[in-house]
């Protein structure tokens, strides 16, 4: 681990502190800390961390958005986001982004050395406590089970890129159509529809789909 690098960034001191000392403590090599997002990008750009764990909102840049920055950089850091929020569309937005690691704020100190064990081993480490409290394996099945035939053919192509002009002229309806069958996808899958979560969930289930 020692070989490993971290930074860390929570715009609340206490908590910043907290978190450092914990794994100080542990003997994880924390090279560096910000209390803004815009700091915590800054010290990526200059120190390429082995991993850096931030707090999914904080000012100037959200976590979300250092991580959207980091990989549209095409930066090596992994990022972990600990988060006080449970709203499924940034749990998918976080998968988008390719996060690899997301853990609630509330159980940070009982989950992070799991985590970055995990994401040390290069495997994605997703919180338990979040798919739990967000219900997303029971909701998941649920939401499926609601949609109708259609609606399903429409969420498959969806997960292969179609566009909404590729998917009518596939399924011979007009475009006006498409769009109405993803507004109700949306709706029952409870997803955000001013961001690509749609896209995301699609793709996160293509196997259960017809």
């Amino acid at each position: 681990m020692k070989e490993s690098s971290i930074i860390i960034a929570d715009d609340h001191p206490l908590l910043l502190k907290g978190l450092h000392d914990f794994l100080v403590e542990k003997k994880f090599n924390v090279i560096d800390s910000a209390s803004d997002g815009n700091a915590a990008y800054n010290l990526i750009l200059k120190h390429k961390p082995t991993i850096a764990i931030l707090d999914i909102q904080m000012p100037r840049l959200s976590g979300l958005e250092v991580a959207s920055k980091c990989k549209q950089s095409g930066l090596d850091t992994k990022v972990i986001l600990i988060t006080l929020h449970r709203e499924k569309d940034l749990f998918y937005q976080a998968k988008d982004l390719n996060v690899f690691g997301y853990v609630l704020k509330e159980f940070a100190i009982e989950e992070i050395e799991n985590c970055l064990a995990s994401v040390l081993n290069n495997t994605p480490y997703f919180s338990p406590k979040i798919t739990e409290f967000l219900n997303i394996k029971e909701n998941s099945d649920d939401a499926l089970a609601s949609l109708t035939p259609s609606e399903k053919k429409i969420l498959k192509l969806i997960a292969q890129d179609k566009t909404n002009k590729e998917i009518a002229e596939f399924l011979f309806i007009s475009v006006r159509t498409v769009e109405k069958h993803r507004s109700n996808i949306i709706a029952k899958l409870d997803l955000n529809p001013k961001t690509n979560s749609l896209l995301i969930w699609a793709k996160d289930h293509q196997n259960s789909l017809l």
